[in-house]
């Protein structure tokens, strides 16, 4: 087979590499790491640390085919440290990683396995809004942040852990006023409170005097990650969410229904294997 492809394209003779079971195996464990090392960094501050170095590989083959010698001295030489400097920033997340793996009890390619769960997604908007309308209406301040596809795990870190079930009168509760979690963002994730009390960073954009501390907390958190986040004002009542930097006011129930609707993912989980019950 060698030997006819040299001939038909008058190619040096070469060996064809040897594919086997082993080989397989060998693609398949790699793919797995990669697979898994890509979904810890995006869960982790790496992510965007990730990107830039996407960013510098690019930079580096521009001057490598352009022929950009001082450029690529500069970043050869800066590689070397660059990696032992991540390894130091980083080490709190590779600490727990790799106490993660010690302490699993399946393999971690199991987790594939998992039963398909219905979409709870509007069942928990619906909650949401609920609850919104109630606290507008006693102007009871509230701030909710409805995480999407970047975590958001170092601001839930800021708050109490809750991981309960989303429902209109829990959501009343705890920002009732002169309640232990009333103060401070709830967070939601895939369908659970995760969290009460969680600390937001505040934009830097100059808004409207007659928004507080809330509002400039919800535009902020949507500044750095896609979440979408609900507030409501004590002082007045109104209902804003802020997305993607932008503060959208005053907003009726249908708005605020429409606009998670609009904005919200599917929280689902999908299913690979599915084991069988015997009939």
């Amino acid at each position: 087979m060698a030997e006819w492809i040299s001939n038909a394209f008058n190619l040096p003779e070469f060996a064809m590499p040897s594919f086997g079971i082993g080989s397989i195996l060998d693609i398949a464990l790699i793919a797995f790491v990669v697979y898994k090392l890509l979904g810890w960094i995006r869960q982790t501050r790496a992510w965007g640390v990730f990107k830039g170095i996407g960013t510098l590989a690019m930079i580096y083959l521009i001057a490598y085919f352009l022929g950009m010698h001082t450029t690529i001295w500069i970043i050869n030489q800066t590689v070397t440290w660059a990696v032992i400097a991540l390894m130091i920033i980083f080490q709190p997340e590779l600490r727990k990683v790799l106490d993660k793996l010690g302490k699993g009890r399946r393999l971690p390619f199991l987790a594939f396995m998992e039963e398909e769960k219905p979409d709870n997604s509007i069942v928990m908007m619906e909650q949401i809004v609920d609850a919104v309308v109630k606290m507008a209406k006693v102007k009871t301040g509230a701030l909710i942040v409805i995480e999407q596809d970047v975590p958001i795990k170092e601001l839930e870190s800021s708050g109490v852990p809750l991981d309960a079930m989303i429902s209109s009168q829990l959501l009343v509760n705890i920002f009732e006023k002169n309640t232990p979690l009333h103060d401070g963002a709830v967070l939601i994730r895939e369908n659970r409170i995760k969290a009460a009390t969680c600390i937001l960073p505040l934009t830097s954009e100059h808004l409207d005097s007659s928004l507080g501390t809330r509002h400039r907390a919800a535009v902020g958190v949507s500044e750095t990650v896609d979440a979408c986040v609900l507030v409501v004002s004590e002082e007045t009542g109104a209902v804003s969410i802020a997305k993607d930097g932008k503060l959208y006011r005053n907003l009726t129930a249908d708005e605020v229904r429409k606009m998670l609707l609009s904005n919200i993912r599917p929280q689902q989980k999908t299913k690979r294997f599915k084991s069988r019950g015997k009939k």
